[in-house]
């Protein structure tokens, strides 16, 4: 098998597990659509990502899997910090009348920083699908290919986080209403308590 032909076959399976709704790429969204951050926040997903991915090319899935502590305690670490801030969104949805560009959202970009940075690595689905996941199947491709399969997947997180982090300014005329604003809002909260139940759950 070819280095493109790996690449290539990285870069799809990648997007397949990221193109998902999911608590990163609301944010991020959600974010875009402010126009706060969007570059620091992309890079910061996409080189998370690539991080992640790349230590699963290397075998660290493996050594994760085979202590579960670690995956318990990101699995609740994860579960509170989604349910307090889909709470959080859910409470600010209350207020159609506020709800306007300029006032939503993270603004400062240390905020922005940290919360990308919690949605990222406090989420313990992230690892599941680039370190374990796609780290498992980078063997297939060979010694040598397995790190052309790493980074396609890379770059497919970063196109895709690209194109939702700038893409949403698209949807800016759709959001001038307040309740479109709402509506979000309230999506972006039941999409965070689901996910951090089923971590509870799935615990």
């Amino acid at each position: 098998m070819s280095p493109l032909h790996s690449a290539a076959i990285g870069l799809l399976t990648g997007l397949g597990l990221i193109v998902a709704i999911g608590a990163q790429n609301a944010f991020v969204l959600r974010q875009g659509l402010l126009r706060r951050h969007v570059g620091v926040i992309v890079a910061i997903c996409a080189l998370s990502d690539a991080v992640l991915i790349l230590a699963g090319v290397a075998g660290v899935g493996a050594l994760i899997t085979s202590h579960p502590t670690v995956v318990t305690l990101a699995r609740w670490g994860g579960a509170i910090f989604l349910v307090q801030f889909g709470i959080r969104t859910a409470l600010a949805a209350r207020h159609p009348g506020t709800l306007t560009a300029q006032e939503r959202g993270v603004s400062g970009l240390r905020a922005a920083v940290v919360t990308t940075l919690a949605f990222t690595w406090l989420n313990p689905h992230v690892y599941l699908d680039t370190v374990v996941m796609l780290g498992s199947l980078s063997a297939t491709h060979g010694r040598d290919g397995r790190w052309w399969f790493g980074l396609g997947a890379a770059a497919g997180s970063l196109l895709w986080f690209t194109a939702l982090g700038y893409g949403a300014r698209w949807l800016r005329p759709l959001f001038a209403r307040p309740r479109a604003w709402q509506l979000l809002d309230l999506v972006i909260a039941v999409v965070m308590i689901a996910l951090g139940v089923s971590l509870v759950v799935g615990a």
